[in-house]
């Protein structure tokens, strides 16, 4: 395979839940069903289009681009039907998948099984280490982007682009209102543990926007050799030492050339889960051509007020304020102050204008921007009071989403669909 270039093709990755159909409890049976699908027990079915693996827990299935994507709105399809075939392979087993960022009732103190077969010493460390049962290690599902550079003048461009546009992806992705059977003061709750699921080692997830670093040498020596400094007394056999032990909100994958985006929360369907990746992948593009702002002025931002406006969307989504015109002058804003959902909606206009964004998805866009993030829209169908039984239609319905590719219309008679 050639290399790939800046915005030569995305990899997509998104987790789901392996759920009880009737219950629509968590299900720890996804090396069933990885061995159902491919033959064998294994961790990774690999196949054209979309391949199917674990992810640390037994509950969690994820899916993959096998092949980074040159076209993402090519790929709703494929994915959809991979949905279908694997809800399908659960039948017999009285199971199904359920979408969206965290199991809204799911206990991990006492529900979580790690993944006990090949990998296992890995999970085993991090369990070791960081006790994997609470909700920031087994009951969390995302979407990882995956974008390729070459060298470092590409990866100090595209390192920059993605630092600024982190604070504002919960205002689009955040779908994890309720957890523990309770409505959490965060829309993004997912994120809010992401935070401190590290905590015994901050150096490792850090402030979640990672720090000002944009060369390959300047990263290993001031995020991963300190990283790895930090865990050694924990590890000392080396197991935890690589790249993916960052937890930072976007990491750095010198091992495949990419960088990957890791705060995104997995939607209701693909269709809206890829709608999302691609205002993301169009905005670093817009970013990255300096459309508005110069890539130095964009390298020179520090972490701190950034991972301020991240903290607030963490919270309040799209609803958020942010007061800072110079983050909003990089987004070809010029206003005192906007919310991130406004901020949104100027980048849609303005890719729109390019015919930038597929029209596949233009109309899940606008179901995300006109009547918010899922976390809001789930709030908004679950209404009050919050009890198990309004939590299980809601949990329905999400199913029914992922099964149809569907998002989760609030105000229409009809979803927008995948065609």
């Amino acid at each position: 395979m050639k290399p790939l270039h800046l915005f030569d093709a995305t990899g997509v990755e998104l987790e789901y839940m392996i759920v009880d159909a009737t219950s629509l409890n968590v299900r720890p049976i996804s090396d069933q069903l990885l061995q159902a699908a491919a033959g064998e027990l294994t961790g990774h079915y690999d196949k054209p289009g979309v391949s199917w693996s674990n992810e640390l827990v037994l509950h969690v299935i994820e899916f993959k681009t096998t092949e980074p994507a040159t076209d993402l709105a090519a790929m709703v399809a494929p994915f959809s039907a991979d949905v279908q075939r694997i809800n399908e392979l659960l039948i017999p087993r009285h199971a199904r998948l359920m979408p969206g960022g965290a199991h809204p009732w799911m206990e991990p103190f006492r529900e979580m099984h790690l993944w006990p077969h090949g990998d296992r010493e890995i999970y085993a460390a991090f369990n070791r280490i960081f006790d994997c049962r609470g909700h920031g290690w087994a009951n969390l599902q995302s979407c990882h982007l995956n974008l390729p550079f070459q060298g470092d003048e590409e990866f100090g461009r595209l390192h920059a682009a993605i630092r600024l546009i982190l604070p504002l992806l919960p205002a689009l992705a955040a779908s994890t209102p309720i957890v523990d059977g309770r409505v959490q003061s965060s829309l993004d709750f997912r994120l809010e543990t992401y935070k401190t699921n590290s905590a015994r080692l901050p150096l490792i997830t850090g402030q979640v926007v990672p720090e000002p670093v944009y060369s390959e040498a300047a990263y290993r020596e001031r995020i991963l050799a300190p990283m790895y400094d930090a865990i050694a007394p924990f590890d000392p056999e080396g197991t935890l030492q690589d790249e993916w032990l960052n937890a930072r909100g976007a990491i750095a994958r010198f091992d495949r050339d990419a960088i990957e985006i890791r705060i995104i929360d997995v939607q209701e369907c693909p269709l809206a889960d890829l709608a999302i990746a691609s205002l993301i992948v169009e905005t670093l593009r817009t970013l990255v051509d300096e459309t508005w702002t110069g890539v130095k002025e964009q390298q020179g931002w520090q972490t701190a007020p950034l991972a301020a406006i991240l903290n607030s969307t963490i919270k309040e989504a799209e609803a958020a304020t942010i007061t800072d015109p110079a983050y909003l002058h990089l987004f070809g804003m010029h206003a005192a102050q906007a919310t991130a959902g406004q901020v949104w909606q100027h980048l849609f206009s303005h890719h729109q204008k390019q015919g930038a964004i597929p029209a596949i998805f233009h109309d899940p866009l606008g179901i995300i921007l006109k009547q918010g993030c899922l976390a809001r829209r789930m709030l908004r169908t679950l209404g009050n009071p919050v009890n198990r039984q309004g939590l299980t239609t809601l949990a329905e319905r999400l199913c029914a989403c992922l099964a149809t590719n569907t998002l989760l219309n609030t105000t229409a008679s009809s979803p927008a669909e995948s065609g």
